[in-house]
């Protein structure tokens, strides 16, 4: 599709550039009125100060923000008296919101999306709205600044050259080991986020299923009570209650060794017994060649074996019962 020729913009009064200030240390600037289309502005994931000045000026000079939580953006556009009006756009009522920005677009408009902290579409449901933008015609715009897989990244002391972002792991454990199982494989850094509700669970499974690689544990990035552990993941796991649980959480775990890329027996062992609950011997086994690293042959041999324990189990607990 051809993109749309872009409208001219109307003549400001006095009174519409004022509207478009923003204060930087005190001094008020004003902004040149933005360019139609959508601008995509990384925020701050902690400290208010991240925030670039070209954010500040596309911010304050556009004709609507829209953010994930109207309430959490407000004290960003406060600090900086920036008068833009906010609008919600979120994943529960994406659907609802997207039309009405697009046709704010189509009318030559300018449009902020920000997400609560970050950079938009890293683990947003952004990309939809930005997808629907460029099929009408509308330009899009990228303004990079904060990102909290980045800023772990470069405090994990872990390899950079290579890696892999996963965003949030399941919630429920056999889902989550199944997944960490797929991730064994992976020749890379790993990134992932996670809550503080989960965290103490999902070091310990990373430890049964990854090994012990070496890893870190970032809570509170850029922020007051930033915390990072770094250790192997065996060691994190051991002391996982003592982390407190408030903030938001980046975990990243070096590659695995030349000599580790197979999943380790007790990895196996683990990830199969969860796999067989819902799946049959031939399913599961197909699965585990693929993720694991071992041979065929070796994982059948040991899903039979770990089907007849369970079976021998079941029997066991119903003589007992009867």
């Amino acid at each position: 599709m051809r993109a749309r020729p872009m409208p001219s913009a109307p003549t400001d009064s006095p009174a519409d550039a004022e509207a478009r200030s923003f204060l930087v240390a005190g001094q008020k600037l004003i902004a040149p009125r933005a360019a139609p289309g959508l601008h995509l502005v990384a925020t701050p994931i902690g400290n208010l100060g991240d925030i670039t000045l070209r954010a500040l000026e596309t911010l304050a000079s556009v004709d609507l923000i829209a953010c994930e939580d109207t309430r959490i953006t407000h004290r960003l556009t406060e600090r900086y008296g920036i008068a833009a009006p906010l609008t919600a756009y979120h994943e529960h009522n994406a659907a609802q919101a997207r039309p009405k920005i697009l046709e704010r677009l189509a009318r030559g408009g300018s449009v902020a999306l920000v997400s609560d902290a970050g950079t938009p579409l890293i683990s947003d449901p952004g990309f939809k709205l930005v997808r629907e933008a460029t099929a009408a015609g509308h330009e899009v715009i990228a303004l990079p600044g904060a990102s909290a897989v980045l800023a772990a990244l470069t405090l994990a002391a872990l390899p950079t050259d290579r890696f892999f972002f996963d965003g949030f792991l399941p919630p429920k454990q056999g889902a989550r080991r199944n997944r960490l199982g797929e991730l064994a494989a992976i020749d890379a850094t790993l990134v992932l986020f996670e809550a503080g509700s989960r965290i103490h669970a999902s070091l310990r499974d990373l430890a049964e299923v990854l090994g012990d690689r070496d890893a870190a544990v970032c809570r509170e990035l850029t922020k007051l009570h930033q915390e990072v552990r770094r250790a192997p993941l065996q060691q994190l796991a051991e002391t996982a209650e003592t982390l407190d649980t408030r903030g938001e959480f980046v975990v990243v775990i070096g590659p695995p060794d030349a000599a580790a890329q197979a999943m380790t027996p007790d990895a196996l062992d683990a990830w199969l017994r969860d796999a067989l609950q819902g799946a049959s011997v031939k399913d599961a086994v197909a699965q585990a060649v693929e993720i694991s690293g071992r041979p065929r042959r070796e994982i059948y041999a040991r899903a039979l074996e770990l089907v007849r324990e369970r079976e021998a189990e079941d029997g066991e607990t119903e003589d007992g019962q009867t």
